[in-house]
């Protein structure tokens, strides 16, 4: 089998998803194609470079609807005879795109892709889609439907984890993302958004909030309570669900929860051969990749049953993988990965995560796969391993090893 390898891994600073956001006035469109053209001037890519463009997107309607991925080919400098093909598996889209790209080339399908992901959540609201789980009843009661805040309310409930963990988890998510930016070690990767003039709109992660503390996020309500004990009450959906549950215990909120942002995220990835032809060095391979389907209530525990999953397929053990990025949809999904792997949580999310960074769900596994790239290569460590949870029950991961 052929090896895929990464040669770069490029994203946008993530803005604010809302009216005041600095990326609030760029179209998905436009900072996709943007970002392609990055990766093109990067690596010096002329003409029919890459077999395909892979693009993550979750919200599949309005600007980010029809094939997204082969608009933005056409509206970045790239050869036009490179296609285009738009995924959704939720927030491990842009993951998903980075895994198919990478298995297309170990199969012999085309020496190069671009694959990764966007989502404006300013622009076009999550759930505007009208998902089918959430919306059909058939579904919903077949699938026991809650909204993810509940979801990981439960895992909270289920694995014992108190809202002062929660809380300190996101205040530490909180220091090393500033700790991250201020020593620049984002800066291999970050391509600053500018506007039509040339003039910088964006250059930083915008929604970190550096400084907050315990007694911050304290005064926070529990975000999911009322809508979990009152009408439509999902609290008792989740109950006849899970009958040994006497209560739901809502401990998250929007300190410890990831953040609703605009942004996007691209890697390159080809075979030896590409790089030769292009004179370019790879920086990881490919090791493994995996998804699997989890049960659709409690719907976030994901990254535990596809990182066993990646590992019993790779014959490797959780001792041989050096750091994880772990999304931080929120702070009990990543409570329940350490816990279920002891882990050190040293290791885990060097660099801050979604709670302090945001989360731009069709970009976000991109994003992790390229920050645990520069990571170990910062640290001068070997292996890593990055996961995310998925809506209606889902997880996915992937496997690199530094060249």
């Amino acid at each position: 089998m052929t090896d895929a390898y990464i040669y770069d891994a490029a994203r946008t600073p993530r803005g604010k998803g809302r009216p005041d956001g600095s990326l609030h006035e760029v179209t998905s469109l436009a900072l996709s194609a943007r970002l392609l053209n990055a990766v093109k001037e990067r690596n010096n890519l002329e003409g029919h470079a890459v077999e395909d463009v892979i693009w993550g997107n979750v919200t599949q309607v309005k600007e980010q609807g029809g094939c997204l991925a082969r608009s933005a080919v056409l509206a970045s400098d790239l050869d036009e005879r490179i296609p285009g093909l738009s995924i959704n598996r939720f927030c491990a889209s842009g993951m998903e795109a980075v895994n198919l790209a990478a298995n297309q080339i170990r199969g012999g399908a085309g020496s190069a892709y671009i694959a990764g992901g966007v989502e404006m959540m300013g622009r076009v609201a999550m759930g505007s889609d009208g998902a089918a789980i959430a919306v059909d009843p058939s579904l919903a009661m077949k699938t026991y439907f809650v909204p993810q805040g509940i979801s990981a309310d439960i895992i909270a409930t289920e694995y014992g984890f108190s809202r002062e963990e929660a809380d300190k988890l996101a205040v530490e998510s909180q220091r090393r993302a500033a700790m991250a930016w201020d020593e620049g070690r984002f800066a291999k990767s970050i391509v600053p958004v500018k506007d039509q003039n040339g003039l910088t709109i964006l250059d930083r992660d915008e929604y970190m909030r550096p400084g907050t503390t315990m007694e911050d996020l304290a005064k926070l309500k529990p975000a999911f309570k009322d809508m979990g004990e009152t009408m439509p009450g999902f609290d008792k959906v989740a109950m006849l669900k899970y009958p040994h549950l006497d209560r739901i215990d809502h401990i998250h909120h929007a300190g410890n929860s990831s953040g609703i942002v605009d942004g996007a995220a691209a890697v390159l990835i080809g075979n030896a051969e590409f790089g030769k032809a292009h004179g370019l060095k790879p920086r990881a391979r490919i090791r493994a990749t995996a998804k699997i389907g989890t049960d659709p209530t409690i719907m976030l525990t994901g990254p535990v049953p596809v990182t066993e999953k990646i590992l019993a397929d790779s014959g490797m053990s959780i001792s041989d993988i050096d750091l994880f990025e772990v999304n931080e949809a929120f702070a009990a999904v990543v409570l329940r990965f350490m816990q279920a792997f002891q882990v050190d949580p040293g290791n885990v999310n060097v660099n801050g995560g979604a709670m302090a960074l945001g989360h731009p769900l069709g970009a976000t596994g991109a994003i992790i796969i390229g920050t645990l790239l520069d990571e170990l290569e910062r640290q001068d460590k070997e292996i890593g391993l990055a996961t995310l949870c998925i809506a209606s029950g889902m997880g996915a991961a992937t496997i690199i090893e530094r060249v």
